[in-house]
């Protein structure tokens, strides 16, 4: 296969799917919006386990969903995948210019601060512009603290966030010991941000990390049931004690790092 005309292909088989498919042809940009959330997570779930045949895959289901919003951008005389394609290479070319002009960098932080000070010129109001109110309140709270971080909005060292953590966990404490709803729940919201801006510091991906151990559960849990199975049990009838004993004992059983 000569794959420098694939995209031709692909192009051209899309055509051939919005003019004779049924179910292409009904498809909007609000239809495919949740099948387009859903492939990147699929994605992201290939990515968190490294299966590399997993991710060629659902790049392959991200890149069908590319042109089909262009196709149906160049419909609605919008726009075509063409001019998506020239679009992100300008823009690419433009927020480079320690490559592609006479700008020094010395470093990643510097290529950062570069971006944004563009992006401002270009017309973003706030450094926190880009930051999509749809996103996920967890990796939300990271690009936040991302961006303000390129204009000097940031602690010093970790040792300063770390006691931000244990000042945040304390003020939670409280406000539970005073039983006001809203307030534990504005202290609950300052305790996860103050803990994704510590994870941040110690190079912890917090959104990696946190699906790592839901994972972890999920095993450990199927495990306690298959355990008290064997037993002749049924998770309805036993008490915390008598599964957290199972638990202890799915744990023994995991091999050791």
């Amino acid at each position: 296969m000569e794959y420098a005309k694939s995209l031709e292909r692909l192009r051209k088989i899309m055509d051939e799917l919005r003019e004779q498919c049924p179910w292409d042809r009904k498809q909007t940009i609000h239809t495919l919006r949740q099948q387009t959330l859903e492939e990147v997570y699929e994605l992201t779930e290939s990515v968190t386990n490294e299966d590399w045949k997993g991710i060629k895959e659902e790049l392959g289901d991200l890149l069908l969903h590319i042109v089909f919003y262009s196709k149906i951008g160049a419909e609605k005389g919008q726009f075509t995948l063409d001019e998506v394609i020239e679009g992100v290479c300008n823009k690419l070319v433009n927020r480079h210019p320690h490559i592609y002009g006479n700008v020094k960098v010395e470093n990643e932080k510097d290529v950062k601060q570069n971006w944004e000070k563009i992006k401002q010129k270009e017309g973003k109001k706030s450094i926190l512009g880009g930051v999509p109110p749809a996103m996920p309140a967890l990796m939300k709270a990271l690009r936040l603290q991302e961006k303000t971080k390129q204009v000097g909005f940031e602690w010093e060292n970790t040792a300063q966030v770390r006691d931000k953590v244990d000042e945040e966990i304390q003020e939670l404490y409280e406000a539970v010991e005073k039983n006001s709803q809203k307030d534990i729940e504005e202290e609950m919201g300052d305790v996860l941000f103050a803990l994704i801006n510590y994870a941040r510091f110690v190079k912890v991906d917090p959104e990696h990390a946190l699906e790592l151990t839901n994972k972890k559960f999920i095993r450990r849990f199927q495990l306690l049931e298959d355990m008290a199975g064997e037993q002749g049990k049924s998770l309805h009838d036993m008490d915390l004690w008598e599964m957290d004993a199972l638990w202890n004992k799915v744990k023994e059983q995991e091999p050791k790092n």
